[in-house]
């Protein structure tokens, strides 16, 4: 768990860092533009198949049919909105992770190597191609996972325990992978996965309920979907620093696993001693600490 810990602080310390700043703005940028684009053709169409979708169901409808006896007309109106919303906001979380993966994930692996691992061997175990495919393999198992589970969702402690159990579960397949793929062999990958296979669960499970964290937002209840474009931008910009994070501390954790295997192994300067470059303060005078 020390060694979860220190990457976690050094994740962090990261985030401060210029390059990543800027580089969070990619995905949150395209993400939004592909959200906005989407609601702008879909919105209308997507609403109102849900509202039909709602008045088919007899209970439904009964109940509909009640909130207008009590005067509550104006949340009937809402509600088709409101599940629209909450059935896209699934899809917003596997997009920013994907897009953090593909545009953040490569630049931050190089950041982490350049500065804390100069001696660690390229061993080119995970092509571009091998990690599209796997994350996108991967985020079709979660968007069907998630699919699958809606029904608990009604269920208040199911609620707050599936969803970032499956992003949990996300974050460590592609984010690890993706952490190791350029530094270590396909064989070491594996090894290493499987090796430590429980941190990282762990660390992927923290990170699936850090992501829950900004669904928060939406407690807005009807004023949801008068603010829902301001809502769509910040969430995405939350999700976007979240897993911008979560990559940070899975690099931080695997690169030092690798680093540790290759030592073990007696491999010399293939897994040599941990070089700090130069850094930005934060974190050099963290690092600097006994």
């Amino acid at each position: 768990m020390s060694q979860l810990a220190d990457a976690f602080w050094r994740a962090a310390a990261y985030c401060l860092h210029p390059r990543v700043i800027a580089l969070s703005l990619l995905p949150l940028l395209l993400s939004a533009a592909l959200a906005f684009g989407l609601g702008y053709f879909f919105w209308e169409d997507a609403v109102t198949g849900m509202r039909g979708t709602l008045e088919s169901w007899q209970l439904i409808n009964s109940l509909l049919g009640w909130l207008d006896s009590v005067g509550a007309s104006a949340l009937r109106s809402v509600i088709a909105p409101l599940l629209v919303l909450a059935l896209a906001l699934p899809v917003i979380v596997v997009l920013s992770l994907l897009l953090v993966a593909l545009m953040m994930t490569p630049t931050l692996i190089k950041l982490v190597a350049e500065r804390r691992f100069p001696m660690l061997e390229k061993k080119q175990g995970g092509t571009f191609w091998k990690s599209l495919g796997w994350s996108l393999m991967h985020s079709v198992l979660a968007l069907f996972a998630l699919l699958v589970s809606l029904p608990f969702w009604l269920i208040p402690p199911l609620a707050l325990i599936v969803p970032p159990l499956i992003f949990g579960w996300l974050s460590y397949k592609v984010f690890a992978f993706d952490a190791l793929a350029e530094h270590a062999s396909a064989q070491e990958c594996r090894q290493l996965m499987r090796a430590h296979k429980v941190p990282m669960m762990t660390l992927g499970l923290v990170t699936g309920f850090l992501g829950a964290a900004p669904a928060a937002i939406w407690a807005f209840g009807v004023m949801a979907v008068a603010l829902a474009p301001l809502l769509v931008l910040v969430s995405i910009w939350l999700y976007t620093l979240v897993f911008a994070f979560s990559t940070l501390w899975f690099i931080h954790y695997a690169l030092n696993a690798l680093q540790e295997l290759r030592m073990a192994r007696g491999q010399g300067g293939q897994g040599g001693p941990v070089i700090e470059a130069e850094q930005p303060p934060v974190i050099q005078a963290q690092e600097q600490t006994p």
